[in-house]
């Protein structure tokens, strides 16, 4: 992003990205539970920014690890009952009410849920061999929030033998469970790069 500021922290119409994705989930449920992991480093600024924007939403805070996989099984270390839990990227603030419910209904049903959408681009496939064209209508591009029952993808994270995995679906899959794909929606992108945050003000702020 090459910001002063980590990303989730950045502002859009004034306000941190990171309050708009609280807000998505508030409009799922306004008694959901949240669980906020950050690096300790950044929890300072983090308090200093609810201060400053009146931030009242309440949340159990976990702190980052050394990575991905440490770092989500802090967060699920935090949470002592059972249920469903949402697995959410904090700086994807376009996620609907609507991929929310698909991802809660399919879990309920089926234990886990990953939303995932079509890729519009063609696709082909490199190695050291060269590269091909593949058929897209076989791949999906892959969001958040991921979302278990909370025991099972607890046991995963507990089973798993290294700490290589990029996703929380991959952890449970490792774990021999089979993944269950709910629709998403095109717009709930990972903010990433500078233009990123103008297509995020577009649909937060549409004229």
């Amino acid at each position: 992003m090459g910001a002063s500021v980590p990303k989730q922290f950045l502002e859009i119409e004034g306000k941190p990205v990171l309050m708009y994705t609280f807000e998505a989930f508030l409009r799922f449920d306004p008694n959901i539970e949240f669980v906020l992991v950050l690096p300790e480093t950044q929890v300072k600024h983090w308090k200093k920014l609810c201060k400053e924007h009146a931030f009242s939403t309440a949340y159990k805070l976990a702190f980052g690890g050394e990575n991905r996989f440490q770092s989500v099984k802090n967060g699920l270390a935090q949470i002592n009952d059972d249920g469903i839990v949402f697995i959410h990227d904090g700086v994807r603030p376009l996620v609907t009410k609507e991929t929310i419910e698909h991802c809660f209904s399919e879990a309920k049903k089926s234990g886990n849920a990953l939303p995932v959408v079509p890729p519009a681009e063609s696709i082909r496939y490199s190695d050291e061999h060269g590269n091909k064209s593949v058929d897209r209508s076989k791949y999906f591009l892959v969001q958040t929030p991921q979302t278990f029952d909370v025991q099972i993808i607890k046991e995963a994270y507990q089973k798993a033998q290294h700490e290589n995995f990029t996703d929380d679906s991959s952890v449970l899959e490792n774990a021999g469970h089979k993944i269950h794909l709910v629709n998403g929606n095109r717009e709930n992108i990972k903010i990433t790069w500078p233009q990123d945050l103008i297509i995020a003000k577009t649909f937060l702020f549409p004229q």
